[in-house]
């Protein structure tokens, strides 16, 4: 490294992505600096991962408790208040905004904002910083939709809606992506009447249509969500008394009045850190990168969030992992992106690898499906549950394309159709490895054994 430099490597942002690649390129002995403007070790594990599973789960338990009918009682009930403590003390557990752990490993952390001021310098709390080489990890934020009203209404966020201490009587949900449908279960298991609203003709519009409508039925059904679909929420206003959703649906303008307004209208990079002062190309979508995540600037590098397209932690991770592993061997060796488990963590679960039926559709793709409901195993009699189903997905070769499965345990159960993918295996080998006959993970084996009989 050149003594004019700082630091050999800058690292804007320390999620998944920023601090992966940091803590490997401090293993190789690199100089390496770590920013971030708000919370270490990023947003996946200080406000969103971590502080979801722990609300989530504690509402899954609450909620199931009250429906098993041996368990129920009049005098069960929450402390909603100990819900932030028990995720703070969970996030202080798993590392979250720890300095230390970064400054152990011999990387410098700058806690601030980052500004560039030309390709090779950026700004921090008045401070300057110079590096030969920069990695943008800078994440997304919250995009607030074209919706009147969102600069004099008191809304919650995502970050902020699952902590809330007290629960109000009606909240209505702006959004019916995978977030939007995560608070909107975690509000409803703790007894809050809900509405959930999604421009689109279902929610979950990027998964198939059968996991949009279980999961509304689910809802309408088992715990008194009102799912409303096809709607576009306009405006929002407030007085002394309540707050009112004003939406469009049908054409018609309508009003509802509610306690608490959750704003899940998905997420857009974080953009604004001067990237025209270091002749970095970028889209409102994200960055601009190839294949090897390099910008336009060819010593600025970018991965996770801020580059668009669907992310993830896992993949962000693997990003950083990847990026780094070149710069430090010199190479140029691409993410593989098969096998990524997409999931929405509900009650039931809804994980999705590779390919579904909508995107091979899109493209035109030849293929072979299998689709075997929940209630046609024995673990969804055992544990009285039968909202699910997997979807499996081949070519004409039996080499697995993709798979949907809606199940408790979903996420893990998927882990066994991604290895699959990952490794080329084909339905009759997936068909014949043995399988627990009373887990839910015995569906995979009958959606095998039914797409071998078509092939």
């Amino acid at each position: 490294m050149s003594k004019k430099y700082d630091f050999e490597y800058i690292i804007i942002g320390s999620g998944p992505a920023g601090s992966t690649a940091a803590f490997e390129l401090a293993k190789a002995k690199k100089k390496v600096a770590l920013v971030e403007g708000r919370f270490f070790g990023g947003t996946n594990l200080n406000t969103r991962d971590i502080p979801y599973a722990v609300a989530l789960d504690f509402a899954h338990t609450y909620s199931r408790i009250q429906s098993y009918p041996a368990l129920r009682s009049q005098d069960f009930h929450f402390n909603l208040p100990t819900i932030p403590a028990c995720q703070l003390k969970v996030i202080i557990e798993s590392g979250g905004n720890n300095k230390q752990i970064y400054e152990t490993s011999g990387i410098t952390c700058i806690k601030g904002f980052a500004n560039f001021l030309d390709p090779h310098t950026i700004a921090v709390n008045e401070k300057r910083f110079t590096a030969h080489y920069f990695i943008l990890a800078t994440g997304s934020h919250l995009k607030v939709q074209e919706i009147s009203g969102t600069d004099t209404v008191k809304y919650l966020t995502p970050e902020t809606a699952i902590k809330i201490s007290r629960p109000p009587k009606v909240a209505a949900i702006i959004g019916g992506g995978a977030t939007g449908c995560e608070i909107a279960e975690y509000y409803a298991e703790l007894g809050i009447k809900t509405m959930i609203f999604e421009t689109s003709s279902r929610i979950l519009p990027r998964e198939d249509h059968e996991v949009g409508d279980m999961l509304a039925d689910y809802f309408t059904q088992k715990l008194g969500v009102t799912v409303l679909p096809g709607c576009k929420v306009v405006a929002l206003e407030q007085d002394e008394f309540s707050k009112r959703v004003i939406f469009r649906h049908d054409n018609t303008e309508k009003m509802v009045r509610v306690d608490c307004i959750v704003l899940a209208t998905g997420s857009e990079p974080n953009l604004n850190y001067g990237l025209e002062n270091a002749k970095v190309k970028y889209k409102p979508t994200g960055i601009t990168v190839n294949k090897h995540f390099e910008t336009s600037t060819k010593h600025i590098y970018a991965i996770g969030d801020c580059i668009g397209g669907e992310s993830s932690t896992d993949c962000a991770q693997q990003e950083g992992l990847i990026l780094a592993s070149n710069l430090i061997n010199k190479t140029k060796n691409p993410v593989n992106y098969q096998g990524f488990i997409r999931t929405v963590n509900t009650f039931p679960e809804i994980a999705t690898v590779g390919f579904n039926e909508d995107d091979l559709l899109k493209r035109d793709r030849k293929y072979k499906k299998s689709f075997i409901k929940l209630s046609t195993i024995s673990a969804s009699k055992i544990h009285n549950f039968d909202y699910g189903f997997i979807k499996l997905l081949a070519d004409r070769t039996g080499h697995i394309l993709g798979c949907t499965i809606v199940a408790p345990h979903a996420e893990l159960i998927a882990t066994e159709v991604a290895t699959a993918i990952r490794h080329g295996f084909t339905v009759l080998e997936l068909a014949s490895t043995p399988h627990t006959i009373n887990s839910y993970n015995y569906l995979v084996k009958l959606a095998a054994k039914k797409l071998v009989k078509k092939h």
